[in-house]
């Protein structure tokens, strides 16, 4: 069985150019990094964009994620395929992977099998350099806050109030804490500190909301990167910084555009965690694609507790976007992981298993019914599928009145996901949706993450100790009590407890800290062990990856 690298590399690409000509965009505003990818200026929705009609946007969702796999991203790039083949002009928005995962245990992020983007090995890796610029961004802020400590201190920052770290795109947990400012007055105040991921970075989430350069400008100079010592909150522009990050963020904040294997068009561009931050691609490409194509196709990070809640609650809440439909995606394999199977015995047919898996299914069904959008489930096919697992879950599906289909895009490509583009189009086309946030602004911090904990998650109730509930109550007396929650927990369950599958109910969430993004403007509430800076497992994916004598990556999935 070929490789996903092999099958991206066979793929025959058409030139850069010849995509966005599909799209109706000419070479005056584009910019190109190679034959295969370029960015797109966004003077283009002045001039050109700003008249056309919005496409359908079209949501590809999950159930809660298992070591199994659900294939997101394939399945997000399948439909677009698939939507074309049907005769449908379409393309897919997606989130730039993150180098450490890439080196790690999950891999890349461009899709699999006979659905991928290409090209797969440059967008997996450095593509056009936009994660080395958020990093570099978010880094320079750090230097100047630690510079203007060291000269003076006119803005008395308490160094013990610091909540702004340093980034690196890498799995590194040595950095995670670190004491910096060591060896002589010469070299700064010392201070405790430490890294985290850059996918993690608020500038990674900023990059991600901004309407526009000046929009992105307001938001990094509103970014509070620490406390004084009477405890006021201190932002990046009384240091100054926004000008200066912002030009570092000029070409980076324009769309990447790619192609499928099948040439169809993508944007590619942004990528914050999903359980830390929004797990959204930028607002920018999103907006662009609904003015290029009839049907945008985007995803979002985990599964449709942290990623479709999101995607709604804060993306599509800040930017004004009104999804159209949501595709859910589900396998046997992960459903019958939910229904108490073990990995190693996946392969065997289990319709009970599958059958009982089906209950955290139909739990995200019902959670995405209260954002008022139809959804339809896709099973991303699988070689050891059988016809019985299937058939169980189309029934599932039928008698909680829901629309199901088999989607073998990874084998067959948009013909093998046809059948589903057909639906999902029906579906958007429609105009069905009634589209609305789970929540009102004016709801108190705690009411709000109480309500996603109980509406969500299934939870009887949040939990948290006095000094997190006075955490609460500061952020809101400091004038960010209308700010969105931006839940942080695991994504293999509806509670706090990774191990804890199916669809557990009468759970409490019991919540850790809380922290403000007041340049991405919302508040992260952080549930559980949740890393933002992961480490490398014991056998990583580097191991695995290779530069062969001809100069070709090999191993890189």
């Amino acid at each position: 069985m070929k490789t996903d690298i092999d099958i991206a590399r066979e793929a025959e690409a058409r030139t850069i150019e010849t995509i966005a000509a599909k799209l109706g965009i000419n070479d005056e505003y584009l910019e190109y990094y190679g034959k295969f990818k370029c960015k797109v200026n966004l003077s283009i929705n002045r001039k050109k964009l700003k008249d056309n009609k919005n496409g359908k946007l079209i949501l590809v969702t999950a159930i809660s994620p298992t070591p199994a796999g659900e294939g997101k991203t394939t399945t997000s790039v399948g439909l677009v395929d698939g939507l074309c083949h049907i005769g449908k002009k379409a393309m897919v928005c997606l989130r730039e992977p993150s180098l450490g995962p890439c080196f790690g245990m999950k891999g890349g992020a461009a899709g699999g099998g006979y659905a991928q983007v290409i090209p797969m090995t440059d967008i997996n890796l450095h593509f056009t350099g936009d994660f080395h610029a958020i990093g570099a961004a978010h880094n320079l802020l750090s230097a100047l806050i630690d510079n203007h400590i060291h000269w003076d201190n006119q803005l008395n920052i308490d160094p013990r109030r610091i909540t702004w770290k340093r980034v690196v795109d890498m799995n590194d947990r040595s950095l995670r804490d670190i004491t910096c400012g060591l060896g002589g007055t010469g070299n700064g105040i010392p201070r405790q500190s430490g890294f985290d991921i850059t996918v993690a970075s608020e500038i990674m989430a900023v990059f991600c909301l901004a309407s526009d350069i000046d929009d992105l400008k307001k938001r990094i100079g509103n970014i509070v990167i620490g406390y004084t010592r009477s405890n006021e909150p201190i932002r990046a522009k009384q240091l100054k910084a926004d000008g200066a990050i912002s030009a570092l963020l000029k070409d980076a904040f324009q769309p990447n555009l790619v192609q499928t294997l099948e040439n169809n068009p993508a944007f590619i561009h942004g990528g914050p965690f999903a359980n830390i931050a929004h797990g959204c691609n930028s607002v920018v490409a999103t907006k662009a694609a609904l003015k290029l194509a009839d049907y945008v196709v985007t995803e979002a990070g985990f599964g449709a507790d942290l990623g479709a809640e999101k995607f709604f609650n804060i993306k599509c809440r800040k930017s004004g976007l009104k999804p159209d439909a949501v595709v859910l995606v589900a396998t046997t394999k992960a459903l019958k992981m939910h229904g108490g199977i073990k990995k190693d015995d996946l392969n065997l047919e289990n319709v009970d298993a599958v059958t009982k898996g089906c209950k955290n299914l139909e739990r995200h069904i019902e959670n995405i019914g209260k954002f008022g959008v139809p959804v339809i489930v896709a099973i991303n096919d699988y070689v050891t599928d059988t016809e019985n697992e299937h058939v169980a879950i189309i029934n599932y599906c039928k008698n909680i009145g829901v629309q199901c289909k088999i989607s073998s895009h990874w084998e067959k490509g948009g013909e093998g996901a046809a059948d589903l583009a057909e639906e999902v189009a029906k579906i958007a086309d429609s105009k069905s949706a009634e589209f609305k946030t789970l929540y009102d602004n004016k709801m108190s911090l705690w009411d709000k993450t109480q309500y996603i904990a109980q509406n969500i998650y299934g939870a009887a109730d949040i939990i948290a100790d006095k000094k997190v509930r006075n955490q609460f109550k500061k952020l809101e007396n400091d004038g960010f009590g209308e700010y969105p929650i931006c839940m942080a927990k695991t994504q293999y369950s509806f509670s706090t407890d990774p191990l804890l599958m199916g669809a557990p109910s009468g759970h409490d969430v019991p919540i850790r800290e809380v922290r403000l993004s007041a340049g991405a403007e919302f508040i992260v509430v952080v549930c559980g062990e949740i890393m933002t800076m992961p480490g490398l497992p014991r056998i990583p994916a580097s191991e695995n990856i290779d530069l062969d004598d001809k100069g070709l990556i090999q191993g890189l999935f």
